[in-house]
């Protein structure tokens, strides 16, 4: 698969299923609370993006059942959906997508429950601050490598371990497209940015070391040392002069 240019029309699609997206995840914010479940969560957001007309660019995606990815505590991604309740003080990050008229959106926030520790309300926001780093300054004509750089260097300079099997990519009509969008690396290197290339940026972050591993079920990935994890996401387009993020 080869990195797609998009066109006026085409990121018309995107833009919207980008609005669609952040819809469904400021209405997933408001639904996380002690004793709420995964399974009410991927049910919510099901109905809120087929009740615009779009489709959920994660079910039965290569086999996973979900709407929404539902990683909490130690899970880094891909975590599966249950009718276990909720705690105080968990954090639980959501991932999703939407497909409108055959082209996809992704993003991720990671979300307190309840009343949660000042170190994990730390790493949720840390997380997200990486993201805005790794987009700062970048435009048409910048290296790939910036972004995963800035991402590196912001979440270790806070403590954090950046993990390292799992990275951003390339979308479209594709959920995942070329390029690959690692979370670490060297500034000026991997291919120059054009306008027109969307991509989605996902730092990924640990409490503890960078190790993780794959669970049984072949999908939730979480951390070997069982602490927390963090996950914050966002589609964006390479424009002349900058980055517009599609899913804000």
């Amino acid at each position: 698969m080869s990195i797609t240019i998009k066109n006026e029309k085409e990121l018309n699609k995107m833009r919207k299923a980008g609005k669609i997206l952040k819809d469904t995840l400021d209405l997933l914010e408001s639904s996380v609370f002690p004793g709420q479940t995964t399974n009410n969560l991927n049910k919510i957001a099901f109905d809120y993006i087929t009740s615009q007309g779009g489709k959920p660019s994660f079910l039965n995606y290569e086999g996973f059942p979900y709407t929404i990815c539902a990683s909490k505590n130690e899970q880094v991604v891909h975590g599966f959906c249950d009718d276990e309740p909720l705690k105080e003080g968990d954090i639980i990050s959501i991932d999703c997508g939407v497909i409108w008229e055959g082209y996809h959106s992704d993003a991720a926030r990671t979300f307190p429950v309840g009343n949660v520790s000042a170190e994990n309300l730390r790493l949720i926001e840390v997380t997200k601050q990486s993201f805005f780093e790794g987009i700062k300054d970048i435009k048409a004509g910048s290296r790939l490598g910036h972004i995963s750089h800035r991402i590196q260097a912001h979440l270790e300079k806070n403590g954090y371990g950046v993990v390292r099997e799992l990275v951003g990519h390339g979308i479209g009509t594709h959920l995942h497209e070329d390029p690959m969008v690692p979370n670490y690396g060297k500034y000026n290197s991997g291919i120059v940015l054009e306008e027109g290339m969307t991509l989605a940026i996902e730092p990924m972050s640990t409490l503890g070391n960078k190790n993780v591993y794959l669970e049984d079920n072949d999908w939730t990935v979480s951390t070997q040392d069982g602490l927390p994890s963090a996950h914050y996401e966002n589609t964006v387009l390479i424009t002349k002069d900058g980055v517009e993020i599609l899913t804000l």
